[in-house]
């Protein structure tokens, strides 16, 4: 079996939470691509995390967390910057994330900084989430595009706080347009799908995506499941299991780490119904991650997911 290299942010999230019955804030190693990374190793792949992490004690722990989790730092890069921070609110089924941190560390892997060899090399190179807003590490991104021979994965991850506004929207569209016409699976939230296309049903959001080029794409619907359109198929809706949901935070980031698992395993199915059991893997992955508080802290083992869900 081959790697999966998995190019995005790592950071530290501050979630909202009580301590006596006072106001505090947990910490917790966070960042979309870093739950993706730990997903993909926690189920059995190989991965190579590629990103640009700060030179202070928080990024300290995030190169441990990650070597502890199994996933491999390459190609991951110090800059000299502190961490930064996401600190998350939660006043609904979602948490609101607002960014801290000017550089951002996250946002200064350059596309010099690549390990072109590393890149080339893997079977398959996830793309996405916030480090695409910023120039440099979407040049970064492009080139790693350019140089994948395996397959290639885009998770836009749209932040809203992180769009300055109409015209800020209107780039992060064109820039979602050029990766997932080059992608063999596109990923992305029902959240995003009405951000990035208001009005659009998901089913319709995913047949567009392919038609801009994108091989399979899959809509994740929180607790409804998620919309899977595969070539040769209309898009179909696949059921989630139905669980008591204690945190969602990585839920859909784990929907790709299995995915991204499976690709390295058993590569790309011949078939639309293979890319249906494979979403209702990914679902009962995602699902058992709710059940659990923390994002990539969460995330589980093949036997766990097979113990929980047996069928």
């Amino acid at each position: 079996m081959g790697y999966a290299v998995v190019l995005g942010e790592a950071l530290v999230d501050l979630l909202d939470t009580e301590c006596d019955g006072e106001p505090v804030y947990r910490q917790a190693v966070g960042g979309g691509p870093l739950n993706v990374a730990v997903c993909v190793a926690r189920l059995g792949g190989a991965v190579q995390f590629v990103g640009s992490l700060g030179d202070d004690a928080l990024a300290g722990r995030i190169r441990d967390f990650l070597a502890g989790a199994g996933v491999g730092l390459a190609g991951a890069v110090t800059v000299a910057a502190p961490t930064a921070l996401a600190v998350a609110t939660f006043a609904g089924p979602e948490p609101d994330f607002r960014f801290y941190g000017e550089p951002p560390s996250y946002g200064l892997l350059g596309p010099d900084d690549l390990d072109a060899d590393l890149v080339a090399g893997a079977d398959v190179l996830y793309c996405g989430s916030i480090v695409l807003l910023q120039p440099s590490v979407l040049a970064a991104a492009r080139r790693a595009w350019a140089l994948a021979g395996g397959l290639r994965v885009l998770d836009p991850n749209v932040r809203p706080r992180l769009l300055d506004g109409p015209a800020a929207l209107a780039g992060l569209r064109e820039i979602v347009a050029e990766f997932a016409a080059g992608a063999h699976l596109v990923k992305l939230s029902a959240a995003d799908a009405k951000l990035l296309y208001p009005g659009e049903p998901e089913e319709g959001v995913a047949a567009y995506l392919r038609e801009l080029g994108a091989g399979t794409v899959v809509v994740t619907l929180g607790a409804a499941g998620a919309v899977v359109a595969a070539a040769g198929a209309d898009p179909v809706r696949v059921p989630a299991p139905k669980v008591e949901a204690v945190d969602a935070t990585g839920a859909g980031d784990s929907v790709m780490g299995a995915l991204v698992a499976d690709l390295l395993t058993d590569g790309e199915p011949a078939a639309p119904a293979g890319w249906h059991e494979r979403v209702a893997f990914a679902l009962r992955v995602a699902a058992l991650v709710c059940e659990s508080p923390g994002g990539a802290t969460a995330m589980p083992t093949r036997a766990e997911v097979l113990a929980r869900f047996a069928r």
